[in-house]
């Protein structure tokens, strides 16, 4: 501990140079984990199906005739922003939302967690990402 010290009173520029990127890591890092993880990979949305998350499909009934996951629900987002007890899940529930890039159903799931599905996520790249993995659709 008595290096730590001389070397800080030896070199007092570098040594708050150290400090304030470690206290730079420490609030990144507590930002990242007040955020919580609301998109995930593909991958981790396989895992989160075949664990039993209900798939939240939020685009236009149009789109998902055209294709979309198996088993997953159409529920457009403007009806999950205005109603998000029509999700009719209780509260501690996984919830994975997808649309055809992940944007929409990020925004869908935020509004779920508002709501206090606090189990909610979006599939990152939505369909589209899918689709690139090879990933099976249904009409």
């Amino acid at each position: 501990m008595g290096e730590i010290v001389a070397f800080a009173n030896t070199h007092p520029i570098l040594a708050s140079v150290v400090v304030a990127f470690l206290v730079g890591v420490l609030v990144y890092e507590a930002r990242l984990k007040g955020r919580g993880l609301v998109q995930v990979s593909t991958n981790m949305a396989i895992q989160l199906i075949n664990k039993g998350a209900t798939i939240i499909d939020v685009r236009p009934a149009e789109g998902y005739a055209v294709g979309h996951i198996v088993n997953a629900k159409n529920i457009p987002l403007a009806q999950i922003e205005t109603e998000p007890e029509s999700v009719k899940k209780k509260k501690d529930k996984v919830l994975l939302t997808v649309c055809d890039t992940g944007q929409i159903a990020k925004r869908a799931a935020d509004a779920l967690r508002k709501a206090g599905y606090e189990s909610a996520f979006s599939m990152q790249g939505g369909l589209t990402a899918w689709r690139t993995d090879n990933l099976p659709l249904v009409k």
